[in-house]
């Protein structure tokens, strides 16, 4: 269903195609095809509800003033049944329109139609779109940097449903490599140590307290039962133990931080499939590969790379790149259409030549978009909290989540953009006060419920919108928020097709803002009975916005705080 706005904008952008196409059959002016303009909202209130652009766009075809084709344009203007009030030419040749307040309330009981559907779509029409993220090496516990990308694709990933897009939500399981490696050692030598033997740590290994809590619970089960076993064998065991052990618990992290996953690809697979050396022979037999110094090198050059890149070493070891070109070409395989990768920043080294492999094996390089996030620094009590994932010294996502709370800790991590660093100030995070966002947010959800408990207790009723005089509501924040809200449908939109979950959570910070100060200025429950049921009205769609927003975001919408 076309959104109010949508159905306002469509019906002035066919009476300006119509103007234009009467002036030039008047032979006012002359074009062959009509140039895409746009119809927008001004920067400045003063200029209009909308502007359109054309008269500056058709002026290079007519070889005339800008000015001169916007007042022919406007003289064959017919604005009937489009809300349309008045209209002006402005600057270089704008057509600014201002419109009769009255479109507005249209969107009150279209909100209370839709209900909790309000602000979905058909703009993704069903096509199937993939977002992997934080995909974490299963060698231990998710960091910052695995929460920020959790909190980003999972939220991203509702946007693009709410959006009429077909998502599956994937974590990419780094189960190989030379990481698993030393992860494997890194266990031998905390389980040796633990029974009292002296042994060297690996250079590389893993140095965190849960290392040792897990061989800690295989000498509690075995004792020393694997002390005599052959190494690689003892690692083998140490690591398939560990590994199921990791992924469980990251998996308990991630579904009590609200994240699910639709699958989980084990890199492994690829390995054992043959998946890595299929797609290395279909890159060869396209001249995409070729042999240097007894390894193999794809040309990424040839993509805009600064330099080609090895695919397996000169031991015969495929890399991680290998794999991870056969992951996606597994991806399009399973029929997904857009594919959307969650990266840290500190992979930015690594895009172009992926996109540049997607290209070699025949797939449109723009149907992959890879959003790198900046990192996360966390504050408390003013100072910088210090962290080393190599020393295994930092704060996990369950720490965060015990310490601020699920709801704090999603909307801080989506509250900037994600090529913003973002500083998270857990004392913030953690107040009860409105200069915290996510309080001030659902606060003016539970206000809004108090309003109607209010009333109940009354013994009123709930009114429904279409039946209100919803033209007695003409204070400026009343119209404030209903104009607000009915940008909400092309916010979520918008924030999905572009991947900016942080437009959803800066709107959800400012529809509550103008409830506030709604609230903070008018009585809702008063004894103009028109009146009240009208601006009940508005305060429910208010909550359903407000919920809706919360909802895409991961959050909760209390009803008391």
């Amino acid at each position: 269903m076309e959104s109010v706005l949508e159905s306002v904008k469509s019906g002035i952008i066919r009476a300006i195609t119509g103007a234009a196409e009467k002036a030039r059959a008047e032979g006012k002016i002359d074009f062959e095809t009509l140039p895409e303009f746009v119809l927008e909202v001004p920067r400045e209130k003063g200029h209009g509800d909308f502007a359109t652009n054309i008269a500056m766009l058709l002026a290079r075809h007519v070889k005339m003033q800008p000015r001169r084709v916007a007042e022919m344009i406007n003289e064959y203007l017919d604005t009937a049944g489009t809300w349309v009030a008045r209209r002006e030419i402005a600057g270089p040749g704008f057509i600014n329109f201002f419109l009769d307040s009255g479109w507005m309330y249209a969107v009150l009981p279209r909100i209370e139609e839709q209900g909790n559907r309000y602000g979905s779509s058909d703009t993704g029409r069903g096509k199937k779109v993939q977002v992997e993220f934080v995909s974490a090496n299963p060698t231990g516990l998710l960091h910052m940097g695995n929460a920020r990308g959790a909190a980003l694709g999972d939220t991203m990933a509702s946007l693009l449903q709410a959006a009429g897009f077909d998502v599956s939500r994937e974590f990419y399981i780094n189960d190989a490599g030379n990481q698993i490696e030393n992860f494997g050692k890194s266990l031998e030598a905390r389980y040796l140590q633990q029974l009292g033997h002296e042994v060297p740590f690996p250079e590389d290994g893993y140095h965190g307290q849960d290392i040792i809590d897990t061989v800690t619970g295989i000498i509690k089960n075995d004792g020393d039962k694997y002390v005599d076993v052959d190494p690689v064998l003892r690692r083998e065991f140490f690591i398939k133990h560990a590994l199921e052990e990791k992924l469980n618990a990251i998996k308990r992290s991630l579904e009590n931080f609200g994240v699910k996953y639709d699958n989980w690809f084990s890199e492994q697979t690829l390995h054992e499939s043959g998946a890595i050396d299929k797609v290395l022979d279909e890159l060869r037999e396209r001249g995409s590969i070729y042999e240097n110094d007894n390894a193999l090198w794809f040309k990424s050059t040839e993509f805009g790379d600064e330099k080609d890149e090895v695919v397996v070493r000169s031991n015969g070891t495929p890399t991680y790149f290998a794999a991870d070109i056969a992951y996606h070409k597994n991806k399009f395989e399973r029929g997904f259409e857009w594919l959307i990768n969650i990266w840290g920043a500190d992979h930015h080294g690594h895009v172009r030549r992926l996109k540049g492999a997607v290209e070699a094996l025949g797939y449109d390089p723009d149907n992959l978009d890879i959003v790198l996030m900046q990192l996360v620094r966390l504050f408390r009590d003013g100072e910088i909290i210090r962290m080393s994932k190599r020393s295994g010294e930092f704060v996990t996502l369950d720490d965060l989540v015990e310490e601020v709370g699920r709801d704090a800790a999603r909307y801080f991590f989506v509250m900037r953009s994600a090529d913003s660093h973002l500083d998270f100030d857990m004392d913030l995070a953690k107040s009860q006060s409105t200069d915290n966002p996510v309080y001030y947010i659902q606060y003016a959800h539970a206000r809004i419920c108090s309003i109607i408990r209010q009333l109940e207790e009354k013994g009123g009723a709930l009114p429904e919108a279409r039946d209100c005089n919803l033209l007695l509501l003409k204070e400026t924040a009343e119209m404030d928020l209903i104009r607000k809200m009915i940008d909400f449908p092309e916010e979520v939109s918008e924030a999905a097709v572009n991947l900016e979950p942080h437009r959803i959570a800066r709107y959800a910070h400012e529809l509550a803002g103008l409830f506030h100060s709604f609230y903070n200025s008018h009585r809702v429950i008063v004894e103009d009975r028109e009146l009240q049921d009208a601006r009940l009205a508005l305060v429910i769609s208010t909550r359903t916005v407000v919920g809706r927003a919360l909802e895409l975001l991961g959050l909760t919408a209390p009803e008391s705080m």
